[in-house]
């Protein structure tokens, strides 16, 4: 018997034998064609799309209409397969080079991954996987490769390289018990395909498939991350013990994801969902988010040579304010760097672009490049309730320019006759340390804060999570974090604004009783953490969690820390998917 460890992201137990699927990135060659047949290279490159939609459309015709995720994604992959800048950008680059398509199309595809590589929301950077596998995808169809569905002929666990979102769309619930691939992380569209079925799935587990053999018998925690290989009698009688009492939460958890989160003793707390696709609104409803408590605006300036249009953002930003009307949607105006924008906007290169031109400081140097995301966020305020947000405000004079560029854009959008919504409510995000020093004084100019801990805990810890010689070192419980959430918390509170958090910190479920202790307001997170974070606030009494900030925060260690937050869920004995849903 052996156990591996994994990702659980999507729960569930399954007991089956192993079925191995070989895939991968298909080898191609750089073919030098003459200039007499470019036209029908591109020709050529073209018609391998559209096949490639039929196939996805294809996809859709075997997904059940009310499973609204998978089909809202093989939706958002067709148009990305339509999108006319990856397809101007590979004939170009077929023209300019004389090269078949599939050299072509691979080029552009690693530009894009360049490119979404330098960001440092983690979120945004997995989304290059979904472009990832439809250009594989479109190369298999260019080399005649067959895309048909996996066929088995009984029951079994699929152990994989990795798998595209319409490959685990197409999977049959009666024939595939589970899913175990090498690569994949919890937010990765997989994955909500994968809940989306109910099918038990666990990713990231470093080399499976050397250790598993077809008709090997294997145990899939979707929970815990576990994979169990030729496990003994006693712990298969264990896991299929485990297996009835996780359909039994499974259950629990979307029959109560509707009900607010209110404490014991009276005591509510917003749960919202952080969003960064359009397509992803109806998980965000399914998992009963009571709003979108961070909407990320990037995704249509990283998938672009080109700015995008006050138009093309307008119809975005609208489409998800209808989207989860009458909820509320909090708008984070641009936050990237100015390596994006280089070419467009004559840009310098920078040494460190982390400490550098980036977010609210890159849109005040632009402020043409900031009002035109401004009249396009304010134009959708007119068709919901909608919330703008400036990020990585480090101190008082940036907020003031930032409110003074909104407020002339107010004033064109009125000369113009353009109707939006005059009281929109103003935040600043609190993720540099600064900006937490000053809360007191930042809260008198605006309507709530939100707390974006990745980035707080980064820059005031001097950690870059991304180095694995200092990763360790990223700590949400070092007590200098806690008491800069307090302090930003308590500054918002005396001005009489709210206090959002919008980080990981708010979907971990070990912190949610500290965080609400501290009295934050609302919680924004993962969709798919929603119901457990909002059974758990049921649970609590906010006094008692008032006490356990109390008393966390006079611990000079984040272990005797943890240990006492660990403690207090241990003692709420709930039986609820603590590691499996948290964060």
């Amino acid at each position: 018997m052996k156990v591996l460890k994994g990702i659980g992201v999507s729960p569930g137990v399954a007991i089956g034998p192993a079925y191995i699927l070989i895939t991968g990135r298909v080898k191609i060659a750089r073919r030098v064609i003459s200039p007499e047949v470019v036209e029908q290279e591109i020709a050529r490159f073209r018609q391998a799309v559209e096949e490639t939609i039929r196939d996805l459309e294809a996809v859709k015709e075997h997904i059940p209409k009310e499973m609204v995720q998978p089909l809202s994604i093989i939706d958002a992959h067709i148009l990305m397969l339509k999108d006319p800048g990856l397809i101007r950008e590979t004939e170009n680059f077929i023209r300019t080079y004389l090269v078949n398509a599939e050299w072509a199309l691979r080029k552009v595809y690693e530009r894009y991954k360049k490119l979404f590589a330098e960001f440092r929301d983690a979120y945004l950077q997995e989304r290059i996987h979904d472009l990832e596998h439809l250009i594989d995808r479109v190369i298999l169809t260019l080399q005649g490769l067959n895309n048909s569905q996996i066929q088995l002929s009984e029951p079994a666990i699929i152990v994989a390289h990795d798998l595209s979102p319409a490959d685990t769309a197409r999977l049959r619930p009666d024939t595939t018990q589970a899913f175990v691939t090498e690569v994949g992380s919890r937010t990765s569209h997989t994955a909500i395909v994968a809940r989306s079925l109910g099918l038990p799935a666990v990713v990231a587990v470093a080399g499976i498939l050397e250790e598993v053999t077809p008709g090997d018998t294997l145990i899939v925690d979707g929970l815990s991350g576990e994979v169990i290989i030729n496990p003994s009698e006693e712990i298969l009688a264990e896991f299929q013990d485990r297996r009835l009492k996780c359909q039994e939460r499974r259950a629990i958890l979307f029959k109560e994801a509707e009900k607010p989160a209110v404490t014991l003793d009276g005591h509510r707390v917003a749960i919202k969902a952080n969003l960064e696709l359009v397509d992803e609104i109806p998980l965000v409803l399914e998992y009963g988010a009571e709003g979108i408590g961070l909407y990320r605006t990037e995704y249509l300036y990283v998938t672009r040579r080109e700015l995008p249009s006050e138009e093309d953002l307008f119809s975005a930003y609208r489409q998800v304010v209808e989207g989860v009307r009458p909820r509320p949607v909090t708008i984070r105006t641009l936050d990237l760097g100015g390596d994006k924008f280089a070419s467009e906007l004559d840009l310098p290169e920078e040494i460190n672009p982390a400490l550098g031109l980036r977010a609210i400081r890159l849109c005040l140097k632009n402020p043409s490049l900031f009002k035109v995301q401004l009249r396009a966020i304010l134009r959708a305020s007119a068709y919901g309730r909608v919330r703008i947000m400036f990020p990585m405000i480090s101190g008082f004079s940036e907020l003031l320019e930032a409110k003074r560029l909104l407020e002339e854009v107010k004033e064109e959008l009125r000369r113009e006759d353009i109707p939006f919504d005059e009281e929109v409510p103003v935040g600043a995000m609190i993720e540099v340390p600064s900006a937490a020093a000053i809360a007191d004084l930042l809260a008198r100019e605006v309507d709530f804060f939100s707390i974006g801990t990745n980035d707080l805990i980064q820059y005031a810890l001097a950690i870059d999570r991304g180095n694995e010689q200092v990763a360790h070192l990223y700590e949400p419980l070092h007590p200098g974090i806690l008491r800069l959430i307090q302090q930003t918390v308590i500054a918002g509170h005396e001005a009489g604004i709210e206090v959002a958090m919008c980080g990981e910190m708010a979907g971990d479920l070990l912190y949610v009783p500290f965080l609400v202790g501290l009295g934050l307001d609302e919680l924004s997170m993962n969709p798919q953490t929603i119901p457990a974070v909002k059974i758990l606030v049921r649970s609590l009494s906010y006094a008692r969690c008032q006490e356990l900030a109390k008393k966390a925060l006079h611990l000079p260690h984040p272990a005797e820390i943890r240990s006492l937050l660990e403690e207090e869920l241990k003692s709420l004995n709930l039986d609820l998917p603590w590691e499996g849903l948290a964060g």
